[in-house]
């Protein structure tokens, strides 16, 4: 299984870098993600609650960041095991390019999974796997955003915005009931930094 997209964030290259290498906000923006912990510097312990078609599990495992090229790009390594549900496991290449004040991030990951998830069937298997990125994404925006009005004084000066809101126009933050990966390779730290919230 192979994802390549990109997605514009509303904030400059160093904000959207930090929010990529900041373990609350990436587990605010995995949906099912139920912990995640650095173990190392550059690896991080997760624990992610995964449901596609009838298969649904818990799934323990570990991100490993790898080849960093601050504030440009990183590669992101997960695997994961959810006992009789089988395995996951895959890459991520992701990259930003700065454009004006805001951010492109470019993704381009690849994807494995065995035991019960495999014979789910490949279409829906990938349907879901776009669908988490896209919801992955979505939460982003959000935090980092947030995270910019709070650096440039606005916070203290708008109302706190409600955990259920969501600054993407309608229909781009569409979630899947119970569809959870760790990609996400397919979107709650602190209310005030995220707009486009929910847990698995």
């Amino acid at each position: 299984m192979e994802l390549i997209g990109e997605k514009l964030i509303p904030a400059p290259i160093s904000a959207t870098w930090e929010a990529l290498n900041d373990a609350e906000v990436l587990k605010s923006c995995i949906a099912g993600c139920e912990s995640l912990d650095h173990v190392q510097a550059d690896m991080l312990a997760a624990q992610v609650a995964l449901k596609i078609g009838p298969v649904k599990a818990r799934f323990k495992g570990t991100l490993t960041l790898s080849d960093m090229n601050p504030p440009h790009s990183y590669v992101v390594s997960f695997e994961g095991q959810g006992g009789i549900a089988g395995f996951g496991k895959g890459s991520a290449d992701v990259s930003l390019t700065e454009q004006g004040d805001q951010t492109l991030l470019r993704y381009s990951a690849r994807a494995q999974v065995g035991g019960r998830l495999a014979q789910v069937g490949s279409r829906l298997i990938d349907a879901a796997a776009a669908k988490i990125t896209e919801d992955f994404l979505c939460r982003l925006r959000s935090p980092v955003a947030a995270g910019q009005r709070r650096s440039g004084g606005e916070s203290a000066r708008r109302p706190r915005q409600s955990r259920s809101a969501c600054h993407i126009a309608p229909g781009q933050c569409r979630r899947a009931e119970g569809q959870h990966s760790f990609l996400a390779g397919g979107r709650d730290a602190v209310a005030a930094r995220i707009g486009c919230s929910g847990g698995g």
